[in-house]
C-alpha cells in the first residue's frame, strides 16, 4: 500500500518591483502578455492582473485587450527588416568577393601587388633620407 501522500501545490511569490517590472515591459510595447508569460513562465491571467493593479495607463472599468494582429504585424515588420538586412549583407559579400578576385586578378597579370605585406618595410616615399 501507498502511504497517505498530498501533493503540495506549488506557489511563488514575486516582489512588487518584479510585477511593476512586467507592467513597465508590456506597456512600453516592447513585450506582449504571451511573450512575457513564455519568458518568466507566468499564466497570462496573472500578468493581466497586474496590469490591472499596477498599469499607469488602466482606469477602472476598461477592459486591457491586446490585439494579436499588432503583435504579429509587428512580427512582420522584423521579418521584413531581416530579410533587407540579410540582403544588404549578401551584396556587400558579393561586392567583396569582386575586390578580391580583381586584386588577384592584378597580382598574376600584371604584377601588381595591391595588398600589403606585413613583414615588407615602410617605403621611405619622398621623403628625405640620412646620410650615412
Amino acid at each position: 500500500m501507498k502511504p497517505n501522500v498530498r501533493l503540495l501545490r506549488k506557489s511563488r511569490q514575486y516582489s512588487v518591483e518584479f510585477k511593476k517590472q512586467i507592467v513597465a515591459d508590456f506597456e512600453s510595447g516592447e513585450f506582449s502578455i504571451n511573450q512575457l508569460s513564455k519568458l518568466h513562465g507566468i499564466a497570462n491571467q496573472v500578468i493581466y492582473r497586474w496590469i490591472y493593479k499596477f498599469s499607469t495607463f488602466n482606469e477602472k472599468g476598461f477592459r486591457v485587450v491586446e490585439m494579436k494582429d499588432s503583435s504579429n504585424k509587428k512580427m512582420q515588420e522584423l521579418e521584413s527588416k531581416n530579410k533587407e538586412l540579410e540582403a544588404a549583407l549578401g551584396r556587400k559579400q558579393i561586392q567583396l568577393d569582386y575586390l578580391e578576385k580583381m586584386i588577384e586578378l592584378a597580382k598574376s597579370e600584371l604584377d601588381i601587388d595591391i595588398k600589403k605585406n606585413y613583414s615588407t618595410p615602410q617605403s621611405t616615399g619622398s621623403g628625405k633620407t640620412k646620410k650615412k
